[in-house]
C-alpha cells in the first residue's frame, strides 16, 4: 500500500458506533452506509475507538482477531469477523509523526474493537479498505487535539481518520434498552447543547463539558465516549470551523449525533 500519491483530502469524522445491535438496525445503519457511500474513497482508516484506553499511544496489530468488548448479547455478534488488509505501513507512518514526548507502543496482538469494527463493518462491508486502530492515551481534549493535529497530513494521503464514540453514554442511567426508546432529559440537553456549540465552531465551548454542559454527569458518567471527538477536531483544517452534522437522532435514548470537518 502507498501512503502518498493521491489527490483526495479526506475529512474527519465523530461518529456513535452503538452495540452489536447495531448491525441489525436498518435506520441507523442506513445512514452509516449512506454517509460511507457519500465520502471519497479512502486508501486507509485510522480510527480511535471509546473501548481502547491504553498509555503509551498503542496502535492495533494487523490481521489480529477481532475484540469481542461486550456481554449478553445473541451468540452471532460473538462469530462475526472482519478481516482487512494490511495496515503496516500506515501504523509506520504513524508512530513516525508523533513527538518523542507522545511515545507509540505497536501493540503485537490487538485486533479491532467493537468501536471500529461494528460501525466500519455497515460502512466499507467489503472490509477491502486497511484500518488501523490508535488508542486514546489521555482525556485531556487539548492533548487529544494535538494528537489530531499531527494526524491531520495523513488525510492528503487518503487516509480517513474517525473518532469512534457515543455524543451521550449514560448507560447507568437509562429506563429502556428499546431502540426507540425516549431520550432522557439529560441525553436531550447534552445533544442540544453539543449540536449548538459544534454548529458555531466552538471548540472551547466542547472542551470545557465537565463544567458546562448540561446533563452531566449522566451523559457522561465516564467520558471516553466523548473524547474521540477531539482527535477528529484537531484533525480539521480549521477545528473552529464548523462541520457538518451528518447524523442526528437518538438510540435507545443515547444521542448518535456525528460530525464531519474538513
Amino acid at each position: 500500500m502507498t501512503m502518498t500519491d493521491t489527490s483526495t483530502r479526506m475529512p474527519a469524522l465523530y461518529i456513535g458506533h452503538g452495540a452489536p445491535p447495531l448491525l441489525d438496525d436498518p435506520v441507523w445503519s442506513g445512514q452509516l452506509a449512506a454517509w460511507a457511500r457519500d465520502l471519497p474513497r479512502p486508501k486507509a482508516i485510522l480510527i480511535v475507538s471509546a473501548h481502547w484506553e491504553s498509555a503509551p499511544l498503542s496502535l492495533s496489530a494487523s490481521g489480529a482477531p477481532l475484540v469481542y468488548d461486550f456481554g449478553g448479547f445473541a451468540p452471532k455478534y460473538y462469530r462475526m469477523t472482519y478481516e482487512t488488509p494490511d495496515a503496516t505501513a500506515l501504523a509506520a507512518r504513524v508512530a513516525a509523526m508523533m513527538p518523542r514526548t507522545e511515545p507509540v507502543h505497536q501493540h503485537a496482538s490487538r485486533g479491532l474493537d467493537h468501536g471500529a469494527w461494528v460501525p466500519l463493518r455497515i460502512m466499507y462491508p467489503q472490509a477491502d479498505v486497511p484500518v488501523l486502530q490508535m488508542s486514546m492515551p489521555t482525556h485531556d481534549p487539548g492533548r487529544l487535539m494535538e494528537i489530531g493535529r499531527r494526524l491531520q497530513p495523513l488525510r492528503d494521503e487518503g487516509v480517513l481518520i474517525i473518532g469512534s464514540g457515543f455524543l451521550t453514554h449514560g448507560l447507568p442511567f437509562l429506563t429502556s434498552w428499546q431502540i426507540d426508546a425516549d431520550a432522557p432529559g439529560w441525553s436531550t440537553d447534552f445533544d442540544a447543547w453539543a449540536g449548538e456549540a459544534m454548529a458555531r465552531g466552538d471548540v472551547d465551548e466542547l472542551a470545557s463539558y465537565r463544567s458546562t454542559a448540561p446533563g452531566m454527569p449522566f451523559a457522561h458518567p465516564t467520558v471516553e465516549h466523548y473524547t474521540p471527538l477531539f482527535v477528529t477536531l484537531g484533525a480539521a483544517t480549521d477545528p473552529t470551523e464548523p462541520g457538518d452534522q451528518v447524523i442526528d437522532g437518538f438510540w435507545m435514548g443515547l444521542s448518535k449525533r456525528s460530525l464531519q470537518v474538513a
